[in-house]
């Protein structure tokens, strides 16, 4: 797990006090709403939608059957292209990668790509602690680094910040990481941009070493692909000397004809656009053009562990696009902090319980973020089942978890009446029996009194199913 969040409490605890925050809720409220509108036109304008949408999934499913293969594939053409590729099992083993990288190029500094991945294994923090300082040079990544924050959000990690705080965070804090905001700032959009714009320059300009992530990875030409919207990518994967990309083993596709079949989903899931504005790809080194030294880290961190679980798996599919996210009732009236971890949202609800593990309180809570509403379902375009694998993943965190030991003993009580169809019979003799003096409600004390107050028993027939059919099943009509 990041540095960064540890220690955090368990969702419903996270929630309960998130909820509570007016501002956050009207932020989150405009925001997604906006998105998921525009999302929906731009889709509206593919007839086969559909079609694309089952296509992606297709592919994702027979890369995740081979991906051995694939990945192996990948590392032979990445090789030959003058790349140099490693292996991370965990965070620790890709962060201790790509500190040593960086601090054999003797720079104390990077820029970087918007990258899940690098999130995910709290990347800036153990850079920092080697005495290297990494620029997040996304705007909206920014932001979260200048303000001391925490992203709350895959595809606008600020997106539980308004214009106003955004204009006090520029002001105060980005003279401490570099050029100062002009004087005067105000909240507009495009004097915040170009803020943004002057502070990045200077460290573009002078980077030596970028690190980034990867949308895909191209198996048959060892080639990878950022698609982004600000033109940062393109200025962090071209300028530097030394460029490292840290990518998800399930990031691979085998050919760039499937490429194409991303290259459509992704823009219009995630910012609603035909097309995304920057489409970066690189193969290797190439003398006189971009960086002279490239290293790609494969990293695992629970990844081969999810691809064992036959329900669970099909998270690997993802293609961090966050359009679950943005039609979540759950994720909009609490924001993405209350998940405690760079994914947030249905997908991290199924994700990061599947990465990390269900031994802590916060990754046992997580697939229990949700109404089951199935909205995720319908606009992931790669039609990850999410709702199948949060149920799948309550049934594993009660399974695992110590449970109550009152609930317990009926779970046993029941599945032995049920294993022995004889008592079962019995039972349901004595309850028809004694229906008449059944109470209306069950009188249980302390807190489930809460529950069965406002819960009537059901009624019980004169003779169970099992009695009526015994009678009535040897008529001579053939008929019960």
């Amino acid at each position: 797990m990041s540095a960064a969040y540890l220690g955090m409490p368990a969702f419903p605890e996270a929630a309960k006090d998130s909820t509570k925050d007016a501002t956050l809720r009207a932020n989150l409220g405009h925001a997604t709403r906006t998105i998921r509108e525009k999302r929906a036109r731009a889709v509206a304008e593919l007839d086969d939608w559909a079609e694309l949408r089952a296509a992606g999934k297709e592919i994702k499913d027979r890369t995740l059957r081979r991906l051995d293969h694939y990945l192996l594939q990948a590392e032979e053409a990445v090789t030959a292209a003058g790349g140099v590729v490693h292996w991370a099992a965990d965070a620790a083993e890709a962060n201790r990668i790509v500190a040593d990288l960086a601090r054999a190029t003797g720079e104390s500094e990077v820029v970087k790509v918007k990258s899940m991945a690098t999130q995910e294994i709290g990347l800036n923090e153990a850079l920092a602690a080697e005495g290297i300082t990494a620029y997040e040079t996304d705007l909206a990544e920014l932001i979260v680094q200048l303000g001391d924050d925490l992203p709350s959000h895959i595809l606008v990690p600020a997106i539980h910040r308004n214009r106003a705080e955004i204009r006090d965070i520029f002001r105060e804090a980005m003279g401490r990481w570099g050029r100062p905001a002009p004087e005067g700032l105000t909240d507009s959009p495009a004097e915040l941009a170009e803020a943004a714009r002057l502070h990045l320059r200077e460290k573009f300009l002078r980077a030596k070493v970028g690190v980034s992530g990867a949308n895909f990875l191209v198996a048959e030409t060892g080639t990878l692909v950022v698609v982004e919207s600000e033109g940062n990518g393109r200025m962090c994967l071209t300028l530097p000397e030394t460029l490292i990309s840290v990518v998800g083993i399930e990031k691979v596709i085998p050919t760039w004809q499937d490429l194409e079949v991303f290259l459509q989903l992704l823009p219009r899931s995630s910012t609603a656009e035909r097309m995304n504005p920057y489409t970066s790809t690189w193969t290797g080194t190439t003398a006189g053009d971009g960086p002279t030294a490239f290293h790609l880290v494969l990293l695992d961190n629970g990844r081969t562990a999810t691809l064992a679980d036959r329900v669970g798996r099909q998270a690997l599919r993802c293609i961090r696009c966050s359009a679950c996210l943005n039609v979540c009732p759950v994720y909009e009236r609490v924001g993405g902090h209350a998940y405690g971890s760079p994914y947030p949202g249905p997908i991290g609800a199924i994700l990061t319980p599947q990465l990390r593990g269900l031994g802590t309180e916060l990754d046992a809570s997580l697939p229990f973020a949700s109404t089951l509403c199935g909205a995720c379902y319908e606009v992931c375009p790669v039609a990850i089942d999410i709702p199948e694998v949060l149920v799948h993943l309550r049934e594993q965190a009660v399974e695992q978890g110590p449970g109550h030991r009152v609930e317990k003993a009926v779970m046993k009580a029941a599945t032995w009446l049920l294993d022995h169809p004889a008592a079962l019979a019995a039972a349901e003799r004595a309850a028809s029996a004694t229906r008449a003096l059944h109470p209306r409600k069950l009188p249980l004390p302390g807190p489930a009194k809460a529950w069965t107050d406002t819960r009537d028993l059901p009624d019980l027939p004169a003779e169970s199913f099992r009695a009526w059919w015994a009678e009535h099943r040897d008529r001579k009509d053939g008929t019960p």
